[in-house]
C-alpha cells in the first residue's frame, strides 16, 4: 500500500510538473506574440525606454573610432598583424598624408571646386596628422616674475621653430589652393566632354593626356574676361607651387643623408657625371643655361636621371672635402677654391632642373632619405609641402589644358597650337619667371600679384 500510494504520489508530482512547464511556454508564447514585447521600450527589461541615439552623437562616436583606428596604425608602423614588422612613426604619417591626399584629391582632371564632403574630409583628417606637431617641442629662456616681484629666467617648451613657421605657412597654402578650385563653380564658357563620348562630340586635349576628358570652347575661344581670368589664377596657383617647392626643398635639405645611401656611391664625381658632363661642368667659362641646352631633356626618366647622377657627385665631392682626403676628387692640380666653384655650378643646374620641372618625380637620395628619417616634424612638413606641390601642379596644368583649347579655336591654322611635345618648353617659360633665391618670408604674405621677375645667373 506504501509503494502503490509512493508511486502515484510521483506520477501526481510528474503531471503538475509538466502541467506547469506547458502553461509556461504557453505565457511565453502570449508574451511573445504582445505588441510590448516587440516594442524597443522593452528590450532592456523593467519598462524603461531605452533612448534611440542622435545623428550627431552617431557621427560623434564614428569619428572617434576612424581617429582610433588611424593613430593604431600609425603607432604599429602600418603593421596591423603586431608582428613588429611595421614602419618607423616618421614614415607612417608621411606615407598616411600621403595616401590621404591621393584618396581626396585623386587624379582631379576638372576644373571644378571639390565637393563639400571631400573638403571637410581633408580638412578633418589633416588636422589629425599635423596635431602630432603640437608635441615636438624644444626649450626656450623664458622671464617669470616671482612673488617677490624679482624676475627670473626659466626655460619653457615651446614646438619647435621649423614647425612653428611652416605649419601655419602649410596651412595658408592649403586654403589658397582650396579656394582657387572654388572660384572655377561659375565658369560656363568651358565644358568637359567625356574620351569615350563619339569624335564629333569630343573636344580638344593634349596628346599626352589622352586620359583626362575633353575640353569644349564656343567656337571663337573664350571671351576677355574668361582669359583673364584663367590667368590670374595660375598666377596664384603659380606662387603656392613655388612656396611649397621651396619650403620641400629646405626640409629635404634638413634630413641627413643616410649611410646606406653613402655607402653606394663611386669613389669618385667623375664617374658619376659622364665624361660629356664633367668637361662642360669643368670649363672655364659656364652657362647654365647653355648647359642645359646640351643635354637631352626629352623625357622625364632622362631628367631624373640627370638630377640622380648631380645630387651623387655633389655629395661624393662633399665628403672628400670634409674627410680632407689626399687625392682630390678633381685631379691632383685642382684648388678646392675651383671644387667648391664646380660644386656651385651643379646645384644651380639641380635648382634650374627642379623649376623648369616642377612635377618631376623625386630623386634617389630624396627617397631613400624621406625613408630613413626618423624626425616626425621634418617627416609630417616633407609631406605635407609635397602633396600640396603635386596639387598646385596639378591645377596649373588643368588651367594650362582650358588655355590649350582656347588656343586651338582661336588659332588660324593648326600650326600656330601647341602641341604636346612642347610642354617642357612651356615648362621653361614658367620656370624662367620663377626666382631661385627666393625666402619662405617671400610666400607668407603674398597678394594675388606675381613677385618681380628674377635673372638666373
Amino acid at each position: 500500500m506504501q509503494a502503490h500510494s509512493s508511486e502515484q504520489d510521483n506520477g501526481e508530482s510528474v503531471e503538475s510538473m509538466e502541467a506547469e512547464q506547458a502553461e509556461a511556454v504557453s505565457d511565453e508564447k502570449a508574451s511573445d506574440k504582445s505588441p510590448s514585447s516587440s516594442s524597443p521600450s522593452n528590450s532592456n527589461g523593467g519598462g524603461i525606454q531605452a533612448e534611440a541615439p542622435s545623428p550627431s552623437k552617431t557621427n560623434q562616436v564614428s569619428e572617434s573610432d576612424i581617429l582610433k583606428e588611424r593613430f593604431a596604425k600609425l603607432l604599429l608602423g602600418e603593421d596591423m598583424s603586431g608582428a613588429g614588422k611595421g614602419v618607423s612613426s616618421a614614415l607612417a604619417l608621411s606615407n598616411a598624408l600621403t595616401n590621404l591626399a591621393a584618396s581626396v584629391f585623386g587624379e582631379q582632371s576638372k576644373l571644378e571646386p571639390m565637393s563639400e564632403e571631400r573638403k571637410e574630409r581633408w580638412r578633418r583628417e589633416v588636422a589629425w596628422l599635423v596635431s602630432v606637431t603640437d608635441y615636438v617641442v624644444e626649450f626656450v629662456a623664458s622671464e617669470q616674475k616671482g612673488k617677490n616681484g624679482t624676475n627670473m629666467e626659466i626655460m619653457v617648451t615651446q614646438q619647435r621653430k621649423d614647425l612653428l613657421t611652416n605649419i601655419p605657412a602649410l596651412r595658408k597654402l592649403d586654403a589658397m589652393l582650396l579656394s582657387t578650385l572654388d572660384n572655377f563653380k561659375n565658369e560656363q564658357e568651358y565644358w568637359y566632354v567625356s574620351r569615350d563620348a563619339e569624335e564629333s562630340e569630343k573636344g580638344v586635349q593634349r596628346g599626352d593626356k589622352w586620359w583626362l576628358p575633353t575640353i569644349k570652347v564656343p567656337a571663337n575661344g573664350l571671351s576677355e574676361d574668361s582669359r583673364l581670368f584663367l590667368l590670374k589664377q595660375k598666377e596664384e596657383v603659380i606662387q603656392v607651387l613655388k612656396a611649397s617647392m621651396a619650403i620641400n626643398a629646405q626640409i629635404l635639405s634638413d634630413m641627413s643623408v643616410p649611410d646606406s645611401y653613402m655607402e653606394t656611391l663611386p669613389k669618385n664625381g667623375k664617374s658619376c657625371l659622364g665624361d660629356s658632363i664633367y668637361k662642360s661642368i669643368t670649363d672655364e667659362v659656364f652657362d647654365p643655361q647653355q648647359f642645359l641646352s646640351t643635354l637631352d631633356l626629352s623625357a622625364e626618366n632622362k631628367v631624373v636621371d640627370i638630377k640622380n647622377r648631380i645630387e651623387a657627385s655633389i655629395l661624393i665631392w662633399k665628403r672628400k672635402m670634409n674627410t680632407k682626403e689626399a687625392k682630390p676628387s678633381w685631379g691632383f692640380t685642382v684648388s678646392a677654391e675651383k671644387r667648391e666653384m664646380f660644386e656651385e655650378r651643379l646645384e644651380t643646374i639641380l635648382l634650374l632642373l627642379k623649376d623648369q620641372f616642377p612635377g618631376l618625380p623625386q630623386s634617389s637620395l630624396d627617397i631613400t632619405k624621406i625613408q630613413y628619417n626618423k624626425d616626425v616634424g621634418l617627416a609630417i612638413l616633407e609631406s605635407y609641402s609635397r602633396v600640396l606641390e603635386t596639387l598646385a601642379n596639378t591645377v596649373m596644368s588643368r588651367i594650362d589644358d582650358v588655355l590649350f583649347a582656347d588656343a586651338a579655336a582661336t588659332s588660324p591654322t593648326k600650326n600656330n597650337v601647341p602641341s604636346a611635345g612642347d610642354e617642357p618648353a612651356e615648362k621653361m617659360s614658367y620656370a624662367a619667371n620663377t626666382p631661385t633665391s627666393a625666402t619662405l618670408l617671400d610666400f607668407i604674405g603674398w597678394g594675388v600679384e606675381p613677385p618681380p621677375e628674377a635673372q638666373v645667373k
